[in-house]
């Protein structure tokens, strides 16, 4: 069998990286940017009121008080986005609103509550010094200012960022494409309801669903009965769509070697065993004119599941851009003991916990009596590693955790 390692060795080697594309910015969010892009504006663009009230020369109303009020007159009304210049003469006030640009000469927006809210005249009651609720050009970005690096994940602020820096696109590591296509004459969809000897087809929407929170986009397809002609049709349609294509059916015997005929004159899949439990048996190739990674993943969805997790995510995540493909690992201590199979790297589902007190981390295993129960996989939020070369874990031991922190 094939080690672990061997298998992700191959399967990252074959990826294929979708050439950066530029997006409209509200299109970036969540992406990786292929560019660094700088701010070629100040922001804000001019000197504005931060507040509502009356732009004056913070120095005509030094010394102002309610025992001692300043007057003075209100000489026009600036709305925001007003275009027309006006000068502030000395002892005057102009009423503004926020985000109104400032006469010249003015230095300060006084509150209308420092103020009797006069509309000809004002009684100042308070003063204010030099620069209070005014935002300065540039205050916030100066031309030049880094608005996004590259490879670096566009969230909310550097969208926000990049409208600031005058870029209504950017350049962007696009979402790989991932097919997912169920094969077998039992199944059916979960919309119908299930006869004897017929199966839902639970393993396409678990895997869609993988890859889309893995940050792919996603075509689920129709099913398809074990055909070597309609698998056939089915991937000369989905090819020339996909940079990752998953089959979920048959893996081994008679039924698996079928399937895998399916795939002769356009690509090969590989179907040595891997040394891993669950999920030994699978295939994996390339496809294809544009050597498509395809993966044969068996119809069970855990086990499918498992497989995605520990092969075609780190696939997707490398097609991102991601220099780092793979999920944090985490030291913590088993509260129970784990059996695994010597020679296979084990791969058990789990709950994270965090000891009050010391907080070490803590690992409850799941569904160590059945590898196949989707309910043990809902409640994980973590994946033990074992070893190769260990059989036994005991209580209290120190494990490797693979992080799902998308898990609850």
């Amino acid at each position: 069998m094939r080690s672990v390692d061997e298998q992700l060795q191959r399967v990252l080697a074959a990826a294929v990286r979708p050439a950066p594309v530029r997006v409209a910015i509200a299109d970036a969010h969540g992406l990786r940017s292929a560019e660094s892009v700088s701010a070629s504006r100040p922001l804000p663009g001019f000197d504005q009121a931060a507040i509502d009230g009356y732009a004056v020369r913070s120095i005509d109303v030094v010394g102002a008080s309610e025992a001692a009020p300043v007057s003075l007159p209100v000489v026009g009304e600036i709305p925001a986005g007003s275009r027309q210049p006006l000068r502030l003469q000395p002892g005057q006030a102009v009423r503004v609103v926020a985000g109104a640009p400032l006469p010249t000469l003015a230095d300060a927006v006084l509150p209308s509550d420092h103020t009797d809210s006069g509309s000809a005249r004002i009684a100042v009651h308070r003063a204010v010094p030099s620069a209070v609720f005014v935002r300065r050009i540039g205050e916030d970005v100066q031309p030049g200012d880094v608005a996004v690096n590259r490879d670096e994940i566009i969230g909310t602020a550097q969208v926000a960022m990049l409208a600031a820096a005058g870029r209504g696109q950017v350049l962007v590591h696009p979402k790989p494409r991932v097919s997912v296509l169920a094969v077998g004459d039992e199944l059916v969809d979960v919309s119908r309801g299930a006869g004897a000897g017929q199966v839902p087809d639970v393993c396409t929407h678990a895997i869609a669903a993988a890859a889309r929170e893995a940050g792919a986009a996603v075509s689920r397809l129709r099913l398809v009965r074990a055909d070597v002609r309609e698998v056939r049709s089915a991937l000369e349609d989905m090819l020339p769509f996909s940079e990752i294509l998953v089959v979920c059916g048959a893996v081994a015997g008679r039924p698996g070697a079928e399937l895998r005929s399916a795939f002769d004159g356009i690509g090969e899949i590989d179907d040595t065993r891997v040394a891993m439990h669950p999920g030994s048996s699978q295939g994996f190739g390339v496809v294809g004119r544009d050597a498509v990674p395809t993966f044969l993943f068996p119809s069970h969805p855990a086990t499918a599941l498992l497989l995605f997790e520990v092969l075609t995510r780190p696939l997707v995540r490398l097609g991102l851009g991601l220099a780092d493909p793979h999920r944090r690992v985490l030291q913590a201590r088993l509260t129970s003991p784990v059996v695994s199979r010597k020679g296979r790297r084990g791969y058990v589902r789990g709950r994270l916990l965090r000891e009050q007190g010391s907080g070490d981390y803590l690992l409850q295993p799941l569904g160590t009596a059945g590898t196949h129960l989707l309910t043990s996989l809902a409640e994980a939020n973590g994946l033990l590693i074992v070893p190769d070369d260990v059989e036994d874990l005991t209580v209290d031991e120190q494990v490797s955790v693979a992080f799902l922190s998308n898990r609850r």
